[in-house]
């Protein structure tokens, strides 16, 4: 199974899930988040798959997300807004993203991961 890994790579948490991708022999496609921003048709397509709360594709202990006051803006903003203001900037979007044919994961818990590889 072929995955997608979206990260920023200067982030510790990308770099323990890389890390657990590698020792689990998981083959995947690195994407740097910042080099390669996710378009809106990505990013409406993952959210379905995901099948998470849009809100939970925000980076939320960003330094973007704090200085646009996001926290209180977001509550207020339509799905397309939301979707619009993830595309403009990688560093809005939670990461790392991990990818497959069948789900899309947001951020890195082992557990989760895990489960999502042995379902696939």
């Amino acid at each position: 199974m072929m995955v997608q890994f979206i990260c920023y790579p200067k982030c510790t948490t990308c770099q323990k899930a890389k890390k657990w991708l590698d020792e689990n022999q998981i083959v995947y496609e690195l994407r740097d988040i910042k080099l390669n921003n996710p378009t809106l048709e990505e990013l409406k397509k993952w959210h379905q798959q995901s099948g998470l709360p849009l809100k939970k594709f925000f980076n939320t202990s960003g330094l973007l997300y704090k200085s646009l006051d996001l926290k209180n803006k977001l509550p207020a903003m339509t799905e397309d807004e939301m979707l619009k203001l993830l595309a403009s900037d990688g560093m809005l979007v939670k990461r790392p993203l991990l990818i497959g044919n069948d789900g899309v994961l947001v951020g890195f818990k082992e557990t989760d991961w895990s489960e999502e590889i042995r379902a696939n």
